[in-house]
């Protein structure tokens, strides 16, 4: 898996978490899986509170 590195200030983090945020609430009333998805907020939410 390649990785990358972004550089992103607190309004460009918050709006990611905002749209993952809402994607999960999609899937959820879809009775989807949100396993991904909630990885990715606790990962950007941890970013956040550093």
């Amino acid at each position: 898996m390649k990785k990358f590195k972004l550089k992103l200030d607190i309004y460009e983090l918050k709006i990611i978490i905002n749209s993952l945020n809402e994607m999960r609430n999609k899937l959820l009333s879809q009775s989807e899986e949100t396993f991904v998805i909630d990885e990715l907020l606790l990962k950007y939410i941890n970013i956040l509170e550093k």
